[in-house]
């Protein structure tokens, strides 16, 4: 026959298990589920695809590659595996995946191991009631055990606070592919601008020569008495204007040199002797495939990294909704307890109790709707700025292709400038020795030259960078590899639930 205790216990098990299998079965995630918002995007880019550009496919991974490049290759690489802005982003990657771990932690019950010994002794002003085994006023107490609390997430309270975190974490992975698309266009931009720069020294170094040999000639032409001091003097006031000049492009040359050291993770001066030889700009690429503005979604780390955000901010609604609804746990304990330290041990100094129970919010003064409306419109303005990062990255690339087309063409027309400028103070230079034209002549022709080649190589440098802006705008870290692999991780940490 069943003992009354016994036929108590098994009451209670059976009780608690129909409590928890109704709770469980009736579970439900409130608040809304979330669904990727669908944009309006245009169907085709508003600029011409000239000089290049072509929409047939996008296609940005490994685009520092194309400029066939070693020294540039050899800084982009440096640049994404030491640059400091990198390493903090992936810093930031671990730190939400250890909150993402954190929160999934949340479906496990807590376990906490206790234990405690306390001398008691009895008032003598009220009637004490002894403890079994005790005699007198004083006696102790041993305690050893452990109590376990397990939250049921019946309302999804749990789910939609792993939905949040996850969303979190993925939108720090794309915060971090932000940071190699900026760093590696950054890059590109300061080593073009470094050899653009050159480029103007080593044309005011060329203009500098030729105009001290047109000051040369002026002097012999004074003392010749065949030529008036004044063209001496302004023979000398022409060359200490490109003289001055000088030192100016030494210094943007410093600062290219030391931002690109920067970038690299380096003191300023540590790259210098990388780039001691380079003054060329390298070829551009034969095509920029651009593709379709649709694709952007999928490449641009910001446009990824803001849909994130805005799901993150529709599992806080259903988080904040939960709190209307009753918090329910199974909580227990387990425990050796005695008045003699010495029968501790013993199976009949056993404790324990376990149930079911619940918390419930029914009066908050309103608290928990107003932040149930707070979390939705907080929602709402993630949508908007969802919406208005794929408006800023269509008008990053539209600029971005327009610019490189236009900057061509100015630079194709300052090259035929120059070459006409070069021309003309070689036919001016020999009138004048000849004492056919005037030196404001000579004068004129070579401060032409010099403006339309320090405006060419200005120009040259700016069309490399063009070019590399449009791959920044169009998302230019994107590697389908790195891709399939983060895709994985994804999947690995969603099994975890």
């Amino acid at each position: 026959m069943m003992t009354s205790r016994a036929l108590m216990n098994s009451i209670g098990i059976r009780l608690i298990i129909l409590v928890l299998t109704i709770l469980l079965g009736q579970g439900c995630t409130v608040g809304p589920d979330y669904s990727h918002p669908g944009l309006l995007v245009p169907d085709k880019w508003q600029a011409e695809l000239q000089r290049g550009l072509n929409a047939d496919e996008l296609d940005v991974a490994g685009w520092w590659q194309r400029y066939s490049d070693p020294t540039l290759i050899e800084l982009v690489e440096t640049a994404r595996s030491k640059n400091l802005d990198v390493q903090q982003a992936f810093v930031r990657i671990a730190e939400a995946r250890s909150a993402l771990a954190a929160t999934m932690g949340r479906y496990y019950p807590d376990i906490n191991a206790s234990g405690y010994y306390t001398r008691f002794r009895n008032s003598e002003n009220i009637t004490a009631i002894e403890a079994a085994g005790t005699s007198g006023d004083q006696y102790n107490i041993h305690n050893l055990g452990f109590d376990a609390s397990w939250e049921i997430d019946v309302f999804g309270d749990i789910r939609r606070s792993v939905e949040a975190s996850r969303a979190a974490y993925e939108a720090t992975i794309e915060d971090f592919h932000d940071v190699l698309v900026i760093l590696t266009a950054d890059v590109a931009f300061n080593y073009f601008e470094l050899l653009a720069t050159r480029k103007r020294i080593n044309f005011a170094e060329q203009n500098i020569i030729l105009q001290k040999e047109m000051r040369e000639l002026t002097k012999n032409r004074f003392d010749a008495e065949i030529a008036p001091e004044l063209d001496v003097e302004q023979a000398e006031l022409n060359l200490a204007n490109t003289e001055s000049i000088l030192p100016t492009l030494r210094i943007l040359e410093t600062a290219a040199l030391n931002r690109l050291a920067v970038l690299l993770g380096k003191n300023p001066g540590q790259i210098d002797k990388l780039l001691t030889d380079r003054t060329e700009l390298p070829a551009l690429p034969d095509d920029i495939l651009v593709g379709l503005p649709v694709e952007l979604i999928r490449h641009r780390p910001d446009i990824r990294s803001a849909e994130r955000e805005l799901a993150r901010q529709v599992a806080e609604i259903g988080i904040a909704t939960s709190e209307l609804y009753p918090q329910f746990s199974l909580d227990g304990f387990f425990a050796f307890q005695s008045l003699d330290l010495s029968t501790l041990d013993n199976w009949g100094s056993r404790t324990y109790g376990f149930g079911p129970a619940f918390v419930w919010n029914i009066f908050d003064g309103n608290r928990i709707r107003n932040n149930i409306d707070i979390q939705k419109s907080q929602a709402d303005q993630a949508l908007v700025g969802y919406e208005q990062t794929l408006l800023l990255a269509l008008e990053d690339v539209e600029n971005a292709m327009v610019a490189y087309v236009q900057e061509r063409e100015r630079s194709d027309a300052l090259q035929r400038s120059v070459t006409a400028a070069r021309r003309s103070v070689e036919l001016v230079s020999e009138l004048y020795r000849n004492g056919l034209t005037d030196f404001q002549n000579v004068l004129d022709m070579q401060r032409t030259l010099f403006e339309q080649q320090d405006q060419l190589a200005q120009s040259s440098g700016q069309v490399a960078i063009n070019s590399a802006r449009i791959y920044k705008a169009l998302g230019g870290w994107w590697d389908k590899d790195v891709q399939k692999a983060q895709d994985s991780q994804a999947i690995t940490a969603d099994g975890a639930d």
